[in-house]
Order: structure tokens, then sequence, then C-alpha cells
């Protein structure tokens, strides 16, 4: 059988066409809203649901640690937290982060940051919008992503479970009791990021249940189901990394060996452009404020912006149910391993306009 992206596209569209018909017709499309967190019971039924959950009230754990970030978060509490101990920032000469990028040669890469090992005083004074770093204007972010916080060891071993932000532990549980009962399970990765409106994250998808508690700003995400993974348009990029010019300091993209894999992404640069998306496709558009939480279920399609001021975020990515049909349906969905031909029209668009 000559399997191809082509031959699975009638079928995702069909899916993407009745999964929201059904959504629409009994008003199911949308997001879940709480004025405090579930117990466990009520979040297992609502991550079976599998839709976004924007969590309200004071705190997402038992203890009073959550409940007092908003107040712990400020840039005097957190150099003095973390003194001159390093830390890894990602930098960036445009803010896109694990980002399809066009380099000079013409060619489109996915391209990683450029890491720099800085103090938080250094971070947070390169985010301040009072003092700019003029002579690069460079975008910096903390984003590590590799359990910063903590990781999926420090539930075996604490005591082998480093973190750069080892002072900061006391102000962030390793887990949310209620999620990790409805999931069974702990987290894989605990993460702490920090950033201002120079950076967003492209428009990409995980293989996590996410809960995502802003401490201080705000983030603005753009979701779509993994039902409409199809309108992304993924493609398989070269990958790159930026890196620092020896001789201007300024940063260039240097692509990878051409052993290194490609890497599967969506073509799609601003979802947030008025004809991002075909009219068969509809984004949800959610704001999360300090104090709150979105529960983002895994296979999401999300694209993030946040406030022009430091924003600063946690969030605790439990590995999904790989027992049952979740995952295998999170690969058809995205063609199967499948990727299209081309990434300028389907032909089959016109037909959903009926």
């Amino acid at each position: 059988m000559n399997d191809s992206y082509e031959t699975y596209l009638p079928s995702l569209r069909w899916f993407s066409k009745e999964y929201y018909g059904l959504q629409y017709r009994f008003e199911w499309f949308h997001f879940d809203v709480l004025d405090e967190p579930p117990r466990a019971l009520q979040f297992a039924r609502l991550s079976y649901i599998s839709r976004p959950v924007l969590i309200k009230g004071t705190g997402l754990h038992s203890s009073k640690c959550i409940d007092a970030t908003k107040a712990l978060w400020t840039n005097e509490y957190l150099q003095k937290k973390m003194g001159d101990r390093p830390i890894s920032v990602s930098v960036t000469p445009n803010g896109l982060a694990d980002a399809v990028t066009t380099a000079p040669d013409g060619k489109e890469y996915f391209v990683e940051p450029h890491v720099e090992s800085m103090t938080m005083r250094e971070l947070l004074n390169r985010l301040a919008s009072d003092t700019p770093n003029a002579s690069r204007n460079e975008a910096y972010y903390l984003q590590s992503q590799n359990g910063n916080l903590y990781s999926a060891g420090y539930f075996t071993s604490p005591a082998s479970d480093a973190s750069e932000f080892e002072p900061l532990r006391p102000d962030v549980p390793p887990e949310i009791s209620w999620c990790s009962e409805a999931f069974d399970r702990h987290p894989d990765a605990v993460n702490l990021w920090i950033g201002n409106g120079r950076s967003v994250t492209s428009i990409h998808s995980d293989p996590y249940e996410n809960i995502y508690t802003v401490v201080r700003g705000a983030k603005y995400f753009t979701l779509l189901p993994p039902s409409e993974g199809w309108s992304l348009r993924e493609r398989l990029y070269p990958h790159a990394q930026y890196v620092r010019d020896t001789e201007s300091g300024q940063l260039k993209i240097q692509p990878s060996p051409p052993s290194t894999p490609g890497v599967r992404w969506s073509s799609l640069r601003d979802p947030m452009a008025s004809n991002a998306f075909p009219e068969t496709a509809h984004p949800i558009h959610i704001t999360v404020r300090a104090g709150e939480s979105l529960y983002l279920p895994a296979g999401w399609w999300h694209y993030v912006q946040q406030s022009n001021e430091t924003t600063i975020a946690l969030n605790w990515w439990y590995d999904i149910e790989m027992q049952g049909m979740a995952w295998v349906m999170l690969s058809f969905l995205r063609g199967a391993g499948h990727l299209p031909k081309e990434i300028s029209s389907y032909p089959e668009e016109a037909e959903d306009k009926s």
C-alpha cells in the first residue's frame, strides 16, 4: 500500500468536521472554567473529556506555598533567593526559540536558541523594560523545559535530582496532589518560565498533560484540538541553532551536521494572522492571568504569547497514558507519521464550505 499524508487527509478532515459539529451542537466547543481547584475525581472526569480548563481560586496545592507565589515572585525576592547562582537562559535575536526561521541563504530551518549562563539578577535586568539591551536588542527567555525545577528522578531519589533553581524549590511543590491522584502518577517534569512580551512560543503540541500556572504577568494561549492538526501543515525541517559569531558577537544561524535528524514542525509562522487558519479550523483563545492555571490536555496545539512586563509561570508535565487508544489516536490525527507534500493549499478545503 502506497501510504501518504494525502491518503489520510480526507479522513482527518472528516474526523475534524464531525468532532466540531458534535461539540458545537451541544455547546461543548469551549473551555471550562473552575472557580477553585478540582478534587481528584472531578479532574479525572475533566481530563477524560480532554478539553482545556481554566482554573481560578487561591491555589493548586493543599499547602500554602502556591497560594503565596504571587507575593513571592518579585525581582527582589528572586534575586535574594538565587544570589549569584548561574542559570541557563535562551537567547534569540527575534524572540523565536524552537521555531522555524529563514536563514540568510533563504533556507528554512528549525532553529533552537543560543543558551547563555547568567545570574537571576542579570536576567531580570535584561527583561526590564527600562533597561533594554540596546547594543544587541536580543530576547531572553528562561525556558529550559528539562524539568529545571524537578525531574522524574526526584520522586525516586530526591538527593540526586539537582536543580539550577534549588533555592526556589521550597516555593514550588513537586506535584499537584489532585492531579497526581487523578493520573495515578508523579509529574515527569516541573518547569520554571521567565520572559516578557518579546518571546513567543511557536505553535506545537506535546505528549504531556499540562498544568500551567501563571504567578506574574499574563499568558495568551491560542489553542486548537488535536482533531484540527491537519490545518497546521507540518513539514520536516533541517535542524539548526543560534550561535555567537566569534568576530561580531552577533547571533547567527548555524545548521547542524547533515546526519542530524530533521524536526517535524508546523509551517504556520503567525497563528494570529487573519488568514492563518482555514475556515474549517476553530482556534480557541484563553488568557491566563497571575494566580490562574490552565489545564492543557495532551495533544492540543498551542501558540503562546505573554505580557510585555516580566512574566513568570510554572508548569507540571504529566506523561500521557500509553494504555488504550490515546497515543495511537494522536498519531493518527497527525497523519500517522506522514507529512503533506505541499503547504500552499488543500484542494479538499472547498468541500467543507458547503
